[in-house]
């Protein structure tokens, strides 16, 4: 009995450290031991070494298309890392950024889906700088979209990433851009500029309708590099920058709405703020034909959608209502179970206490109204007047950027779901 039990030991040590050799042996070569699938084999990989990406950009008045790009980058890895090109980079290969360094930084780092971010990066990858990326850093590929990148030299910006085989192509998010941005501003400016007779059409009716102005000269947006807006909002897409998960049986709801136009970081940080003070923050989006009202013809610049998932991007925020009404109601503050209703001391209008209808008498009447201080003094009518003041340059800068605009659309082909 002794001897079949010291026997079977023995054969069972050495059955084990065959197939741990076999185990190291396969793995030394990347490949999966035999009865375990691919699939399960690159997670238990993963497991020792987290899959790094990285992807650069400008994010010059970031919007949605930017944070779906981020968004895309984060599903080809387990952490993302982004770079946000400096100032001087941007001026020298693009021209003037309307957003500075410290509020790119501010707006990219509240994106939902960015892990890591690294400051002043270069414009185009060079050998240094991939090196840097590889060996301190420790990124396994290098991510951008489909849409070319050149350097005022007429040079692919990733070619060296591309030539060493880590290169990964995510695709682009359609009918938007920061040329297109302010592209839709500068037509604001020469609208105001022409006759009276023009006054009256909405110009956010024009982009959403795809009507674009002409102008008594004979010219018409897309000189400036305005096109009308091409966005195709899906649900799949609310889906996909949704949170999906619902606030808890007892938690602390915090409201506040706004039109959260030309997404901004006075934005981000007055949401941040009024996050701090519960356990979910639920934002309320107006609809285009309310902010028109109160703010005028000539708003929003972006439409409902286009403002929604910019919100749902940052990640202080829980739930987006789409279209969310003027007035704060009773039946509103029952039906989300809000705890508390927040606005900042820096909006486009901060009179709305004076106003007839305050659309915050109902939760001022039940005390759970509070104004919290704005981190930041930025508003839409901020970034709105950085590019009135100084419009010649943009204009010229988005002159230059039409062109490539156009060349991608017309030599656009399909690239696989996103």
């Amino acid at each position: 009995m002794n001897k079949i039990s010291s026997t079977s030991l023995i054969g069972g040590a050495v059955v084990v450290a065959m197939a741990v050799g076999l185990y190291l042996g396969v793995a030394k070569r990347g490949l999966p031991p035999e009865g375990l699938g691919m699939g399960l084999w690159r997670k238990i990989k993963r497991k020792k070494k987290p899959l790094r990406v990285y992807m650069d950009g400008c994010f010059d008045m970031m919007h949605y298309g930017h944070c779906n790009a981020l968004r895309q980058a984060r599903a080809v890895g387990d952490q993302l890392v982004v770079g946000v090109v400096s100032d001087a980079e941007i001026i020298a290969n693009k021209g003037p950024p309307v957003t500075p360094m410290h509020e790119r930084m501010i707006m990219v780092k509240a994106v939902k889906w960015v892990d890591e971010v690294i400051s002043d990066a270069p414009y185009a990858i060079t050998e240094d700088f991939m090196k840097k990326l590889f060996d301190e850093y420790k990124m396994d590929y290098i991510i951008h979209g489909d849409d070319p990148c050149v350097l005022p030299d007429g040079t692919d910006a990733y070619a060296v990433a591309k030539k060493a085989g880590r290169f990964k192509q995510i695709k682009r998010t359609e009918g938007i851009s920061s040329t297109d941005i302010v592209g839709r501003l500068l037509l604001c400016v020469r609208e105001r500029s022409v006759s009276d007779s023009h006054n009256h059409s909405s110009l956010q009716r024009q982009f959403s309708h795809g009507h674009s102005q002409k102008f008594e000269d004979g010219g018409s947006g897309s000189r400036s590099g305005t096109r009308v807006s091409h966005f195709l909002p899906t649900s799949r897409r609310i889906v996909q920058f949704s949170n999906g998960k619902g606030p808890g049986p007892n938690a602390h709801i915090v409201y506040i709405d706004g039109a959260f136009d030309l997404f901004h970081a006075g934005h981000v940080e007055i949401l941040r703020v009024a996050r701090e003070l519960g356990d979910f923050l639920l934002v309320g989006t107006h609809n285009d034909q309310t902010i028109s009202a109160k703010r005028g013809t000539h708003r929003p610049i972006m439409n409902l959608h286009e403002r929604s998932l910019s919100v749902l991007a940052c990640r202080y925020v829980d739930e987006v209502i789409i279209g969310a009404p003027w007035e704060v109601s009773k039946d509103m503050i029952t039906t989300f179970n809000i705890s508390l209703v927040v606005h900042g001391t820096v909006a486009e209008s901060s009179d709305f206490q004076k106003e007839k209808d305050n659309p915050y008498d109902v939760p001022i009447s039940m005390g759970i109204f509070k104004v919290l201080e704005s981190p930041l003094d930025i508003t839409t009518t901020t970034i709105i007047k950085r590019i009135v003041a100084n419009h010649k340059a943009y204009q010229k800068r988005n002159e230059k950027k039409v062109a490539s605009e156009k060349r991608y659309y017309d030599n656009k082909t399909y690239v696989s779901s996103d």
